[in-house]
């Protein structure tokens, strides 16, 4: 497992600790492998500030980049007892074919202390699209709940603009293209709608996201922790999945879910639009069902818990905010597995309702 280590003084570091809530970045040094960086660093998430054990955002000062790579995030994983829950999740979304973040886990060093093991997530950007050598395109994060598709917030209001909800992330056209999909996914009729829609969204791809979220149960990930992506070779809009440690069975406050408290047809104003036309319904019922048969499985996925599992446990015990939880994390291997089981059995069931 890589090293990260950081040196910051005394004083940048009293700055960004001293109010959690405020976006305060200051200078550092960063070293991986020998290799120097001179970076900006602050404090990431929402709920993740909360915890003891910090998540950070860096980015790339001198020089502007690493390995391809301008942002990175790190994430202490805190309230996930098995500490993979993100990297299954964005591995999981890879495998079926939906646009997601690489990562790997790295022991992180402040000032020479240990400060545990980490998630390095890759940030979805201008240069993400460069390294997967995919055309140029607007990017936009969905950064609360307002990001529903819908004209309306979640608690009913009507909203002040069609971007509440959304920032964006890189600008290479205007913001027209997501304002045009948000009045069509809102305004217009059935079947003028499947017509429109898939002019400037990516169906399949989106509906491949929408069984994601489905079977990992991230409850949030319908209207919020999504980034659009406006590809601007086939002028299609697609999605990619982001912060999935509240996942596979537990809620981002590390507790249990129900196997029905995420629906089959999973919950925003797109999906329900969408899933009312027989076409799109019949492409998602299939796509589900090949995923629960080929990917969503024991077989498949019980080879990678494994394999992180081993590559996280010799370094557990010199974590010093979870260096006590060794046999939780290690109970977290069958928790997934039975999640994944009874998972898979409850959306086969629900397959019907599809028809």
């Amino acid at each position: 497992m890589e090293t990260y280590s950081i040196e910051i003084s005394k004083k940048n570091l009293k700055r960004i600790n001293k109010n959690i809530w405020a976006d305060v970045y200051v200078d550092a040094r960063l070293t991986i492998n020998d290799q120097r960086y001179d970076i900006r660093i602050g404090l990431r998430g929402n709920q993740l500030r909360k915890h003891k054990k910090k998540s950070y955002h860096i980015i790339f000062e001198q020089p502007h980049l690493m390995d391809g790579h301008h942002e990175i995030h790190l994430n202490a994983e805190y309230k996930d007892p098995s500490l993979i829950r993100n990297k299954l999740s964005f591995d999981f979304f890879q495998k079926i074919g939906v646009l997601a973040p690489e990562s790997r886990h790295i022991r992180l060093l402040i000032n020479g202390e240990k400060q545990g093991i980490y998630l390095a997530i890759e940030s979805f950007d201008q240069y993400f699209l460069k390294r997967k050598n995919l055309p140029e395109g607007s990017i936009y994060y969905a950064t609360n709940d307002d990001a529903n598709f819908s004209l309306y917030t979640p608690e009913g209001y009507l909203k002040k603009s069609l971007m509440d909800g959304y920032t964006t992330k890189y600008s290479y056209q205007t913001h027209e293209h997501l304002k045009n999909m948000l009045i069509i996914i809102n305004t217009y009729p059935d079947e003028t709608f499947r017509e429109e829609i898939q002019k400037i969204l990516d169906v399949g791809k989106y509906l491949r996201w929408l069984a994601g979220v489905v079977c990992t149960q991230n409850f949030d990930g319908f209207i919020h922790n999504y980034a659009l992506y406006h590809n601007s070779a086939t002028q299609l809009f697609e999605i990619s999945p982001w912060d999935y440690d509240g996942s596979w069975g537990r809620n981002l406050h590390g507790e249990p879910l129900g196997l029905e408290f995420v629906p089959i047809k999973g919950y925003n104003t797109l999906t329900a639009r969408l899933l009312e036309i027989e076409q799109f319904k019949q492409m998602y019922r299939g796509i589900l069902e090949s995923i629960l048969q080929e990917q969503f499985t024991i077989s498949t996925i019980q080879p990678q818990i494994d394999e992180l599992q081993s590559e996280i446990l010799p370094y557990l015990q010199k974590d010093p905010y979870i260096k006590k939880r060794r046999k939780k994390f290690l109970k977290e291997r069958d928790f997934i597995l039975q999640f994944i089981e009874k998972r898979n059995k409850f959306l086969r069931e629900q397959l019907d309702s599809l028809y």
